[in-house]
């Protein structure tokens, strides 16, 4: 088994000749727009899933996936002779769903966005329920005539007269 390190480091280099090879040797006009995005490796270096993106609309991504299914040959053959493996690894060609993702995010921040613009004209006449502030305030001095009076009364761990805290024994 190979540790995973080597796998990672494995992975990138499939990437960058993967990408190469597809722009330099093979020549099928399908491939133009297709941009390599990630490669995993298995942990025994025998299989290798290669992540890309296509530009375009749904028939040139069909169209891409059929020409990677076709150039997956001579992909693996140009692994095979620039990594020096003992074994070279099959190759999978996975479309990579990050930019549907990104899509779907775009749709839900522009979404968030209308809901914020509908708040901010809805708040523009508003006004507060209660009162303004509704924190509490410090108390008037009519209250402080109250609080002279609860001085004498011992609270918590004071002692009261004929107690003792501590307990002999």
């Amino acid at each position: 088994m190979a540790d995973a390190p080597r796998a990672r480091r494995l992975a990138k280099r499939i990437s960058q000749i993967v990408a190469s090879t597809l722009e330099h040797e093979v020549k099928d006009p399908r491939l133009a727009m297709v941009t390599i995005t990630d490669t995993r490796v298995t942990a025994d270096l025998r299989e290798a899933t290669v992540f890309y993106t296509v530009y375009g609309d749904d028939a040139e991504r069909a169209g891409s996936a059929a020409a990677l299914a076709s150039a997956r040959g001579v992909l693996r053959t140009a692994v095979g002779r620039q990594t020096g493996v003992r074994f070279t690894p099959s190759l999978e060609f996975v479309p990579d769903a990050v930019p549907e993702g990104a899509a779907r995010l775009d749709e839900l921040l522009e979404g968030v966005r209308r809901a914020d613009a509908e708040v901010a004209t809805l708040a523009v006449g508003a006004a507060y329920a209660g009162e303004a502030d509704p924190y509490r305030k410090p108390r008037e001095d009519e209250d402080d005539e109250d609080l002279e009076d609860l001085e004498d009364v011992p609270v918590g761990d004071e002692e009261e007269p004929g107690h003792s805290a501590r307990s002999t024994g």
